[in-house]
C-alpha cells in the first residue's frame, strides 16, 4: 500500500547521522522507498531497526549483488560488494567452459549462485549451505532449475557429482577468532558468528575444502575462495599440497583478494 504522505527525508537523515549512519543520505533514500511502498507505520519501525545497528539490507530484506537484488531477513549474512570480485572471477572461468557444472559452497542467501545463473545461462550450478535459515532466502532467490542441498560443505552433495565440477567457488568464514569482537557492531551482533568465524587464522574451513575439492573437480576445474591478502601465504601452500595449481588476483576497487586453484590435468601415459 502506497503512502501518499510526503516521506520526512531531512528528520529521518538526522536520526540516522545520530545513530552513527555513515551513509545517511543513502540510506534515507532506500528507506524513502520503504515508505512509500509499504505505508509510514511500516517504514518507521524498519527505520527503528537500522537506528538500533541492525544492517540496512537485513532491514530492507535486500541488498544489491552485481545488479541483482538478492532477497534476505534478520540473522542472515549480508552479501559484500567484495565478493563480487570473487563471483565475477568464477563467471569468467565457467565462461570457459560450454555448459560447466558449477558448486557454490558457503552459499548463504544465494548471491554468487544467483550472479552466476544470470551472467552464466548454460551452466548448471548447484549450491550448498549448513544454515537452514540462510539456504530458505537461497532456494527463494535461486529458483527450481538450481539445486540447493543443505548440509556441511561437501556432503549434501549427490556423490555421483564427484570430480564432475568444472567450478568450485567458495565465500567460507574467513576473519580469524580473536577479530570477530573487532568488527563493526552490526555484522558481530547482527550476522550468524558462523558466517565470519574462520578459527585462530580464519582459514579453518577453506582447509577442510580444500582436503576435498580435489576429488569433486573435474581435471583441470577450478577452485575459487575469497582471503585477504595477509592470508595469501597461509593457504598457497595448502593449495599446491591438494593438487591444485594456486593463482591469486586483487581488486583494488572492492579491496578483494580471491585464491585460483587448478586441478592439474593426468599427463596420458605413453
Amino acid at each position: 500500500m502506497r503512502s501518499t504522505l510526503p516521506f520526512p527525508r531531512e528528520p529521518v537523515i538526522d536520526r540516522l547521522r545520530a545513530a552513527g549512519c555513515v551513509f545517511a543520505e543513502e540510506e534515507a533514500t532506500l528507506l524513502g522507498r520503504a515508505w512509500a511502498e509499504r505505508g509510514p507505520a511500516q517504514a518507521e519501525v524498519l527505520i527503528q531497526r537500522r537506528i538500533l545497528g541492525e544492517p540496512l539490507e537485513q532491514v530492507l530484506g535486500w541488498a544489491t549483488f552485481l545488479g541483482l537484488e538478492i532477497r534476505l531477513g534478520a540473522g542472515v549474512f549480508v552479501p559484500r560488494r567484495r565478493t563480487e570480485y570473487l563471483a565475477l572471477r568464477a563467471i569468467a572461468r565457467a565462461f570457459e567452459t560450454p555448459e560447466a557444472r558449477v558448486l557454490d559452497l558457503c552459499t548463504g542467501s544465494g548471491a554468487i549462485a544467483a550472479a552466476l545463473a544470470d551472467r552464466v545461462p548454460d551452466a548448471r550450478i548447484s549450491a550448498s549451505d549448513s544454515d537452514p535459515v540462510a539456504l530458505a532466502w537461497a532456494r527463494e532467490n535461486l529458483g527450481e532449475s538450481i539445486p540447493v542441498y543443505l548440509g556441511d560443505l561437501f556432503a549434501p552433495i549427490p556423490h555421483a557429482l564427484r570430480g564432475t565440477f568444472d567450478v568450485i567457488v567458495a565465500n567460507a568464514p574467513y576473519v580469524p577468532t580473536d577479530s570477530i569482537a573487532r568488527m563493526p557492531a552490526e555484522a558481530r551482533d547482527f550476522e550468524p558468528s558462523a558466517a565470519l568465524d574462520g578459527g585462530e587464522d580464519g582459514l579453518r574451513v577453506h582447509r577442510r575444502i580444500l582436503a576435498e575439492a580435489g576429488s569433486w573437480l573435474a581435471p583441470g576445474g577450478t577452485l575459487l575462495i575469497e582471503i585477504s591478502r595477509l592470508q595469501l601465504g597461509g593457504l598457497r601452500g595448502a593449495f599446491a599440497a591438494a593438487g591444485l595449481a594456486p593463482h591469486a588476483s586483487h581488486d583494488p576497487d572492492r579491496e578483494a583478494t580471491v585464491l585460483e586453484g587448478t586441478r592439474v590435468r593426468a599427463t596420458p601415459a605413453r
